[in-house]
C-alpha cells in the first residue's frame, strides 16, 4: 500500500489505486462525468490544495527565493488543524489501500504536489 504523486491528466499506472485531485479548481473544458475516465481524478479534494492567493503566488514565483517562500507558506497552511487532520487521513488510507494524489503542473519541482510529497513522507507515508 502506497501514496503515488502524479500529474493529473497523464495516464494511469498499474496499482496506482484511487486517484485524488488535490487542486483548486476542476478542469476546464472536461465534463464531471469524464474526469475520472480522461485520467484526471475519481475524487477532487480542493482542502489539500494551496489557497487561491497562495496558487497565484507559486504561479509568479520566478526564482528560488520566491519559490522557498512559497514552500514556507503553503506547510503553514497545511499545518492548520482541519488541514493537518485531512494529510493524517490520507496516510492512514494509504496504509489500507493504494492511493494517488495529484496537480495539473508538468514539473513537479515548481508545483505544490513536490511539498505534499514532503508533508506526507513526514506523516509515515510510503511514498512511490
Amino acid at each position: 500500500m502506497a501514496i503515488r504523486v502524479v500529474r493529473l491528466g497523464t495516464p494511469r499506472e498499474p496499482g496506482e489505486g484511487l486517484r485524488i485531485g488535490t487542486v483548486r479548481r476542476p478542469p476546464r473544458g472536461v465534463p464531471k462525468a469524464e474526469f475520472a475516465s480522461r485520467d484526471f481524478y475519481d475524487v477532487w479534494l480542493p482542502e489539500a490544495a494551496p489557497s487561491e492567493a497562495l496558487v497565484k503566488e507559486a504561479q509568479a514565483a520566478a526564482d528560488d527565493r520566491a519559490w522557498a517562500a512559497f514552500r514556507k507558506k503553503y506547510r503553514a497552511e497545511m499545518a492548520q488543524p482541519e488541514r493537518a487532520r485531512l494529510l493524517d487521513l490520507l496516510v492512514a488510507f494509504s496504509q489500507k489501500a493504494d492511493l494517488s494524489v495529484g496537480c495539473y503542473c508538468e514539473d513537479e519541482s515548481t508545483c505544490h504536489r513536490s511539498v505534499l510529497r514532503d508533508l506526507l513522507a513526514e506523516r509515515g507515508a510510503d511514498i512511490r
